[in-house]
């Protein structure tokens, strides 16, 4: 059935196209969060397993929900880890096993890479394909990154990680 929201084929197309280059990163994020639950070890173990399984439970529904967006506007979401890697802008570390500290810097570098990519989506969506649905959706998603860096930025900001 043929969709008719008040935005052209062309419209949704190029949305489509921006969200899923953005759920391909808010995948790769949300593996990389659950690797770094499973593996972070040092005296704030407990703390920062619980911290990271928050984040990525975040990421977990962030992840359904740009898929479920991609699908409101007619498009097919990208689903296979073949296709999240080759579409994402996010760097993967395979075989590493980084430091609690340098857990912490890597997802905070992440979450503001994809701030930056959201505040150009932003811009995109509403001034060459007029949507202003998803361009209300990206700014609730931007708060929600700007709230989990400053999480990480803030346990940074100590010594005894």
């Amino acid at each position: 059935m043929k969709l008719n929201i008040g935005l052209t084929d062309r419209q949704r197309g190029g949305v489509v196209e921006i969200l899923n280059t953005l759920l391909a990163d808010e995948f790769v994020l949300y593996a990389k969060t659950r690797n770094y639950h499973w593996n972070v070890t040092g005296p704030q173990f407990h703390e920062l397993h619980r911290f990271f399984q928050e984040q990525y439970e975040a990421l977990n529904d962030i992840v359904d929900e740009v898929a479920e967006r991609v699908r409101a506007l007619g498009g097919n979401a990208l689903g296979t880890l073949a296709e999240f890697l080759k579409r994402t802008r996010l760097k993967e570390h395979p075989g590493k096993y980084p430091t609690a500290r340098a857990m912490l810097a890597n997802l905070l570098e992440d979450h503001e890479a994809i701030i930056r990519h959201l505040r150009s989506d932003l811009e995109t969506c509403a001034e060459k394909y007029r949507d202003m649905g998803t361009n209300d959706f990206l700014t609730e998603l931007l708060q929600r990154h700007e709230k989990m860096a400053w999480m990480l930025r803030a346990s940074l900001a100590g010594e005894s990680v």
